[in-house]
């Protein structure tokens, strides 16, 4: 997919503005990290603030930071400000406005919208093929405590999504609620994503722009490490099956990725507007190795056919 040269400019800043400090653009394009080297604003010999970028064509979200969310944009007032959006029809440039930044003002907790269904099981699992450590969330249906049914389990991504409003970077997804009003239930686990790693964790092939894929050893993790702990710790339906693996943009294409590697262990995906763009060797893997999968993948996308974002 071609590239297109985009050029943000900051026209206007607030008057308190730290002189010299640096800011970030922090998006869709770049797994959100707020404080990206490669998403660093530039300064002209005025002293302006710009960022050149090459982007494919589709439609982004993005934020500005001065290095952290504690230090990101926000309203006149300190008020919640919306993602910005970006069209990249092709070449273009913009002009940006920042209003105020969010460490001038106090800040106000976030109200948890978890259930009571969904559970911490560990602030710092540790993925030993990656030696790093993750926050894992459990959501138990109702009842599990008092009866001795098994469940299906579904692994997500993007674990600070899923569940709760209070951790969300991009908005809660309301799985708990979801399944709460379902008849048929299901254990739910979810992975936080690894911030500044998330585009490595969540793409199993090398990457020009973002870097080494660590995607194979995410997987396996998956597969090899959470999966048994899971099964082995809750009542669990553990075949094929009744084991289901989902996520969005980046946890689309890692999902797609874990049901070819795994056949035998994942018996469906819910793959959501995949990014299929950061890892186009996906289809490479289709094509030699769908042959062996016989599973149910569920495919979203927008209406936007081009929207390229991780």
């Amino acid at each position: 997919m071609s590239q297109n040269n985009v050029r943000l400019e900051i026209k206007s800043l607030p008057s308190y503005h730290p002189s010299g400090s640096d800011i970030y653009a922090a998006g869709s394009f770049n797994g959100w990290n707020p404080q990206d080297q490669n998403f660093k604003f530039q300064r002209t010999g005025k002293g302006d603030y710009y960022l050149d970028l090459k982007l494919a064509e589709g439609k982004y979200e993005y934020k500005l930071t001065r290095g952290g969310w504690d230090k990101g944009e926000c309203k006149a007032g300190g008020g919640f400000i919306a993602n910005r959006v970006l069209v990249v029809p092709g070449e273009t440039s913009v002009q940006l406005n920042v209003e105020e930044w969010s460490d001038r003002f106090p800040s106000k907790p976030r109200v948890s919208t978890a259930t009571r269904n969904v559970h911490i099981i560990d602030t710092a699992f540790l993925i030993p093929q990656l030696q790093r450590v993750r926050r894992v969330w459990i959501y138990l249906p109702d009842g599990y405590e008092a009866s001795q049914e098994h469940y299906p389990v579904l692994y997500m991504h993007d674990g600070q999504n899923v569940f709760d409003d209070a951790t969300s970077y991009a908005g809660e997804w309301g799985v708990d609620e979801c399944i709460d009003s379902m008849k048929k239930k299901c254990i739910v686990v979810a992975i936080d994503n690894g911030l500044a790693k998330r585009i490595n964790e969540y793409c199993p092939y090398d990457m020009e722009k973002f870097g080494k894929g660590e995607g194979d050893q995410y997987v396996e993790f998956l597969a090899k490490t959470l999966k048994p702990f899971i099964d082995k710790n809750y009542r669990t339906k553990p075949g094929k099956q009744n084991t289901f693996i989902a996520g969005s943009s980046m946890g689309g294409i890692i999902s797609m990725y874990a049901i070819l590697k795994y056949p035998e262990i994942f018996g469906g995906a819910g793959v959501f507007s995949p990014a299929f763009w950061v890892g186009p060797k996906i289809f490479d893997d289709i094509k030699t190795k769908g042959n062996k999968v016989n599973s149910k993948i569920y495919f979203y996308a927008g209406t936007q056919a081009r929207n390229a974002r991780p």
